[in-house]
């Protein structure tokens, strides 16, 4: 039997607390250019970027920070609604 995968079936979420280095690490995968700051609070929206690792494509998405998944604010929301 032969599997074939799409270039497409592989999503990956960097998800943690604010500030951590999740959209510097995004960036250096995907090549973008999204804004970065040393205080909280400036990924307020997921994005979404793509890469290529051994042949095969994958969608990187950058979520906001949350402290947990019981969201207090918009960006809670955001990430948690991608992960739930």
């Amino acid at each position: 039997m032969n599997v074939t995968i799409s270039h497409a079936a592989i999503s990956m979420a960097l998800a943690g607390n604010p500030n951590a280095g999740k959209t510097t690490l995004f960036n250096h995968l995907t090549g973008a250019r999204q804004h970065v700051g040393n205080y909280p609070g400036i990924t307020v929206d997921r994005k979404e970027g793509h890469l290529s690792f051994n042949g095969q494509e994958i969608a990187l998405i950058d979520l906001p920070g949350t402290y947990s998944l019981t969201a207090y604010s918009i960006e809670e929301l955001v990430a948690r609604d991608f992960l739930v």
